[in-house]
């Protein structure tokens, strides 16, 4: 997306990226139509193309507005009082929750869908996401609380490794439709038994 693109943002914009996330998530990129957005959204087509040249740029945008959204971690590790387990504990039930999600859960969905078409998108997707997360992650790992208690020689593998711990079996079992809404327990549950496995592994030997 250039740079006029990203500063252009009038009265509509935020309703127009409101329509184009409902639409999106409802039927898919390719399945959503210009004209059932400007309808979600309220505004004309010409108003939507005087944001957006076209369809693709669109979804960019609602793509890293949401994984911004979703990626604010920086206020979890500074959270004051708490051991660098307990904030593991924080962060790992943030990402179980993200994954569970059902932004999480569609988006995922129309970027393994749309991939091969549109290249672009997983590219951001990536970015936005997953890379974003395990570099925040990874940052923390290396302040000197936590190498107080970790012995960590890769951190950006280590935040990875965390983060996949967290997706689990459950992740699978919501996107198949075989398990819906699951409980706090079980969010809790995974996420404690991630850190769990992560500090057998990570944990600096006195």
């Amino acid at each position: 997306m250039n740079a006029e693109m990203q500063i252009k943002k009038g009265r509509k914009y935020d309703q127009v990226i409101g329509g184009a996330r409902a639409v999106f998530m409802r039927e898919g990129f390719e399945g959503a139509s210009v004209d059932e957005i400007a309808r979600d959204a309220g505004v004309s087509k010409a108003t939507l193309y005087s944001y957006f040249p076209d369809k693709q740029h669109l979804f960019l945008a609602v793509l890293k507005m949401e994984c911004a959204a979703q990626s604010e971690v920086e206020v979890l590790f500074e959270q004051s009082g708490l051991s660098v387990e307990e904030k593991l504990v924080v962060i790992c039930k943030k990402l179980v929750t993200f994954f569970l999600s059902d932004f999480g859960q569609d988006m995922f969905r129309v970027c393994v869908a749309e991939a091969k078409r549109f290249p672009e998108l997983g590219e951001t997707f990536y970015a936005s996401g997953p890379k974003n997360w395990g570099e925040k992650i990874a940052g923390f790992l290396c302040t000197e609380k936590a190498r107080e208690v970790l012995d960590i020689e890769d951190p950006l593998l280590a935040a990875d490794q965390l983060a996949q711990l967290c997706r689990s079996d459950l992740m699978l079992k919501v996107m198949f439709g075989i398990e819906s809404n699951p409980t706090e327990d079980e969010l809790s549950r995974v996420a404690d038994e991630a850190v769990r496995t992560f500090l057998a592994r990570y944990r600096r030997v006195s």
